[in-house]
């Protein structure tokens, strides 16, 4: 992240119940778990929570506005070609690896060999140029393919292998959801029934069990908003992109085994900190693990939390410099201001474009 004095953290902490679910799975089809404050615990990991969420930026965002990752990106450059250039689709294919190549990117039978994060104006950037004679040299080819990331890009990041001058830092950083309580996963054993087997024919179709859990989670990401508006090269987009960076964090949901447990849950409390100092984590609130109380998981999580954050202001670091909370309970009032969910997400953008302009003027 930057050693700038200008910068602007975004944190996001959420408190959000899930009934039973499996909603991210290990390689043996459990539900990932982690062991922390010495009990285990329900986990979701950041990579699924991260597709979820750029699966709602196809909501939010204009085409022109995102990426792909993908190893089809010689046929991704091909069908700007075509777009651009108006040629067949053999002819485009071979212009199209040939610029990739340039910018030193391996492909093999027309794929690149490892999966590659491009937006869709990086792909026009290398089609305008496919066709010139000679080729532009690596240097430039390169160039092109750093300009004009996608939101998508810009939050999360591009690591390639071939070569560290295409990558791009990440701007956000999202944690694993723990659960702040012990869990244990369960087993369904289910059976499905033959529609045409007779009547007097006795046994299921099928049988089967799927394991799974239920938990109250803590979340938690950042987004370094300096360092986003860099990505982007925009004040403005980068207000816009952390607004829907934070809807997508709080209301998406991962889709493992969504047709079987149907665990499409809103958050219980979301709050969002700006600070100017550091990213701040809480997930300390819950080493200890939650017990439940009278008003369950969600309730003694969130009072967990918002002592937690107080202890952490008066030991460690100050109070976030703006905090706006939205919730079904009222226990984290006293952490920020108070208001519905729709108003935190224009409250943030607003006030992340003024800190992020102020900035500009005094450098």
């Amino acid at each position: 992240m930057s050693n700038s004095k200008n910068r602007v953290f975004v944190d996001v902490h959420v408190i959000q119940s899930l009934p039973p679910s499996c909603v991210n799975r290990d390689d043996t089809g459990s539900p990932k778990t982690a062991i922390y404050g010495g009990v285990r615990r329900a986990r979701v990991s950041s990579q699924a929570w991260k597709h979820a969420m750029r699966e709602m930026f196809n909501e939010r965002f204009d085409e022109s506005e995102l990426s792909e990752r993908t190893k089809k990106i010689v046929e991704k450059v091909a069908e700007q070609i075509r777009r651009l250039h108006g040629i067949g689709e053999d002819e485009a294919m071979v212009a199209a690896e040939k610029i990739i190549n340039k910018a030193e990117v391996k492909t093999s039978n027309s794929e690149a060999k490892a999966l590659f994060f491009m937006s869709n104006k990086q792909a026009e950037n290398l089609a305008h140029m496919a066709l010139l004679d000679p080729l532009p040299g690596k240097k430039e080819v390169q160039e092109a393919l750093n300009v004009g990331a996608g939101v998508d890009i810009a939050l999360f990041g591009r690591m390639v292998a071939d070569d560290p001058a295409l990558n791009t830092d990440a701007s956000a950083q999202v944690a694993h959801a723990l659960s702040t309580h012990k869990v244990e996963n369960e087993y369904d054993y289910y059976t499905a029934m033959d529609d045409r087997k007779p009547e007097d024919t006795a046994g299921a179709g099928m049988i089967g069990t799927i394991e799974f859990n239920s938990s109250t989670l803590y979340r938690y990401a950042t987004v370094a908003a300096h360092d986003l508006a860099n990505n982007l090269g925009d004040a403005n987009a980068a207000a816009v992109a952390v607004r829907e960076f934070l809807r997508a964090f709080a209301l998406s949901m991962p889709t493992g085994k969504q047709n079987t447990f149907a665990n499409g849950t809103p958050p219980y409390a979301v709050m969002v900190a700006l600070r100017r100092d550091q990213p701040v984590n809480l997930v300390g609130a819950f080493e200890t693990p939650v017990k439940t109380g009278e008003g369950g998981y969600q309730k003694a999580s969130t009072d967990a939390l918002a002592k937690y954050a107080g202890l952490v202001y008066d030991n460690f670091f100050s109070a976030p410099e703006y905090a706006f909370v939205a919730g079904i309970g009222e226990e984290l009032i006293e952490l920020g201001d108070a208001m519905e969910f729709s108003e935190l997400l224009i409250q943030t953008e607003d006030m992340v474009r003024n800190l992020l302009q102020e900035d500009e003027v005094r450098s």
